[in-house]
């Protein structure tokens, strides 16, 4: 049961030593020379010996692999830190170590662990970078084990893997005017408000049992009686991300198709509702998927086009109630003329960025990004079309600059 696994650790040098001796010995009893068949028997043992011993030896040690940052962008780097630790009672000499890496990341990194003695611990680093968006597996470590002599290599591979998230690449955009998006629940003011003061809309009549000391002065000079502070009920907006990300409405394959650019235009609305006070939430073509910055870029990482045919828009409601809605959409249908309604009437604002995604196909005909829009701009969403070559930042700056036309909230 020895024999196989250690005949086949031999490496090329090991088979030419026993290819050698095997030889050797033939000739010998060929020509009858038993000199040569002694020389025959070491050059042929040698390898063998080596196979035996490398096989029978104990290696077991423990990795530790972490991952700085564990969430980064598409295009960006990360630093993986190896830390690898054994008990062994003897010197190991040297060993190679290879981790294993998707083919995404890139090559596979070595390193060649050299004066091991006995209970060591080696740490070695290397980068990362991935340009596809997507969740990597880290690992395992392989490593190789072998003679003085080159004549055998014996390979293990050590347990242990780390995850790696690439989010999509975010496009920093322009900052927009937008109404609406206020619900008494936080603390975030990223908007101004559509008439007055926040100092009017944060103030409230005086009621018995109010504490003096909440009594807003300036309000109640300009009002004529008494106003007091709301502090007990802050305001928040709050947004909701939707993208479509139905089969039957992108066009396009891996990553030149209009889905992976809807997923950067999704990622990128998220970031810049987020860094201007937005409590935001990721809902796809399936519902509500992620609750937070961080997490709907997580989502966005590993989303894949489903093969629903309709709209979920069960978040609708109290969710997006007087909220802004930034939507990221494919192909329009005739059926989702329900979903949409009902989505920009529960909505506050309700944008759109609509993707010619017949720009994307090489077998139909555009009628052009405006065109694609129309039927968003029909049921008085604010919407903007876009093509593979136009830019996110303008379209989202020409939805701050168009209010919505085509027809009344329903």
């Amino acid at each position: 049961m020895v024999r196989r696994p250690s005949l086949s650790s031999l490496t090329l040098r090991g088979r030419a030593f026993v290819a050698a001796g095997l030889t050797a010995v033939a000739c010998a009893v060929v020509f009858g020379q038993p000199a040569l068949t002694r020389v025959g028997v070491l050059v042929l043992a040698l390898p063998l010996v080596a196979a035996f011993v490398v096989s029978r030896r104990r290696h077991d040690p423990t990795v530790t692999r972490t991952v700085w940052p564990r969430l980064l962008r598409a295009g960006e780097s990360a630093r993986i830190d190896l830390t690898i630790t054994s008990d062994r009672r003897r010197a190991d000499g040297a060993l190679l170590v290879e981790d294993a890496l998707p083919y995404a990341l890139g090559n596979r990194p070595r390193f060649v662990l050299q004066g091991l003695g006995q209970r060591w611990e080696r740490t070695v680093s290397y980068p990362v970078r991935a340009d596809l968006r997507g969740q990597y597996v880290v690992g395992p470590l392989n490593m190789r084990i072998g003679d003085p002599f080159g004549l055998v290599e014996r390979r293990r591979s050590i347990a242990g893997t780390a995850e790696l998230i690439v989010t999509p690449r975010v496009l920093p955009l322009p900052a927009i005017p937008l109404t609406g998006g206020w619900q008494g629940a936080g603390e975030h003011r990223p908007q101004a408000f559509a008439s007055g003061s926040a100092e009017d809309v944060s103030v409230r009549e005086y009621r018995r049992g109010d504490d003096l000391r909440r009594v807003h002065w300036r309000s109640s000079a300009r009002v004529g009686e008494l106003m007091v502070r709301r502090e007990e009920q802050p305001w928040e907006a709050h947004a909701t991300v939707l993208i479509d990300n139905r089969h039957h409405a992108h066009r396009g394959q891996g990553p030149a198709s209009s889905f992976e650019s809807a997923i950067v235009a999704a990622a990128s609305l998220v970031v810049h509702l987020e860094q201007h006070g937005y409590a935001v939430q990721l809902a796809t073509a399936n519902g509500t998927e992620a609750t937070g910055a961080e997490q709907a870029l997580r989502q966005l990482a590993v989303l894949a086009l489903t093969p629903r045919p309709t709209l979920d828009v069960g978040w609708c409601g109290d969710q997006a109630r007087g909220g802004v809605v930034a939507a990221v959409f494919g192909a329009m249908m005739g059926g989702d003329t329900a979903a949409l309604r009902r989505i920009r009437h529960d909505a506050g604002v309700a944008l759109g960025m609509v993707l010619d995604v017949e720009q994307w196909s090489t077998s139909r005909g555009s009628a052009g990004p405006d065109a694609a829009a129309a039927p968003l701009r029909a049921l008085a969403w604010r919407s903007a079309g876009l093509g593979p070559r136009d830019r996110i930042d303008v379209a989202w700056r020409d939805l701050g600059r168009a209010p919505s036309r085509g027809g009344a909230r329903r």
